[in-house]
């Protein structure tokens, strides 16, 4: 494959390098990148169409599954694609308004994840700890309005990191060693005072993911507090086994975005392909591992996506 010119011929231009050192390598690393991503892409779909289709399962909990699950689809799908053109096919080169486009997509993405955790969070401690008014608390009209409401936010939250960017002067040095175009990276490139950019791309994070985890932390102190006042040990085991699914994935979330945050802006003494991987493996393993999680926690899914893959499988049989 001839090798790319770093220089870009648009001054409107910036150029993604990849992996940085690992460039001779990129073909294999696409390879569990590209499998990771179908993967996640085959979990999800099947999600939604056999929530879809199956009137059953019109319940708040598969909502927000089926929410889980669109949101995983746009986020690794906005980072992924343009990461698989550069490992491929060397296309390196993002435009100004592509590259805020994808900023704006996986952050908006990453906050409404949070968001429909948070959700979740309510949904398990109205499950357990209010089970009587459950089906007129938790209506799947209310879910939907819950849903907007997290959609809403994630713009508003995320909508000046690109805005504030695109009033930034950059510098003819437009190349970034990344695989996407990651808020601080782009900030990186600008010739101009970045302050208020590093700033607010700093705070707004966390300010939104502590609140999203005091939320989650109070929904399971109620639930734990709950669970203790039942007597029997059976009772304790299955209370806190409907929130076992909802806790692999919180595990899986939090602390690789949390990682992924401070090691862009504290990174000394970490390589930067490290960091480059684990960034991309952020977006790729929770949308490959959440269906799995859930369906194998979720007897009532399990079987309806067992009957549907029955189903494809042998096609001639009615």
């Amino acid at each position: 494959m001839a090798a790319f010119n770093l220089t870009p011929s648009d001054p409107s231009t910036f150029i993604l390098t990849g992996i940085p050192g690992l460039e001779s390598a990129h073909i294999w690393i696409s390879i569990p990148f590209f499998t990771l991503y179908i993967i996640g892409l085959l979990g999800n779909f099947m999600v939604l169409f056999v929530v879809g289709k199956e009137q059953t399962l019109h319940k708040p909990m598969y909502l927000l599954l089926c929410m889980l699950a669109l949101t995983e689809i746009g986020t690794s799908t906005s980072v992924v694609l343009k990461a698989l053109c550069i490992f491929w096919f060397n296309l390196k080169g993002i435009t100004l308004g592509g590259c805020l486009t994808q900023m704006f997509f996986f952050h908006a993405g990453t906050v409404m994840h949070s968001a429909i955790l948070v959700t979740m969070a309510f949904d398990r401690y109205v499950a357990i700890c209010n089970p009587l008014r459950y089906a007129t608390i938790l209506t799947n009209a209310r879910i939907a309005q819950l849903g907007l409401v997290g959609l809403i936010r994630a713009v508003l939250f995320v909508l000046p990191l690109p805005l504030l960017l695109s009033r930034q002067p950059f510098c003819a040095n437009r190349i970034i060693p990344h695989t996407f175009c990651d808020h601080m990276a782009v900030a990186k490139m600008s010739c101009g005072d970045i302050t208020v950019n590093r700033m607010y791309g700093l705070v707004i994070p966390f300010v939104v993911n502590m609140l999203d985890l005091t939320l989650i932390g109070l929904s399971y102190g109620l639930i734990i507090r709950a669970v203790l006042r039942i007597s029997s040990k059976k009772a304790h085991r299955k209370a806190l086994n409907t929130c076992t699914a909802h806790i692999c994935v919180m595990l899986m979330s939090y602390p690789s975005f949390f990682f992924s945050t401070l090691t862009h802006r504290f990174d000394q003494g970490i390589a930067p392909h490290v960091h480059i991987i684990l960034a991309n493996l952020y977006f790729l393993l929770p949308t490959m591992l959440n269906p799995i999680i859930y369906g194998v926690k979720s007897k009532e899914l399990l079987e309806k996506v067992g009957k549907y893959t029955c189903r494809m499988c042998s096609p001639g049989d009615h």
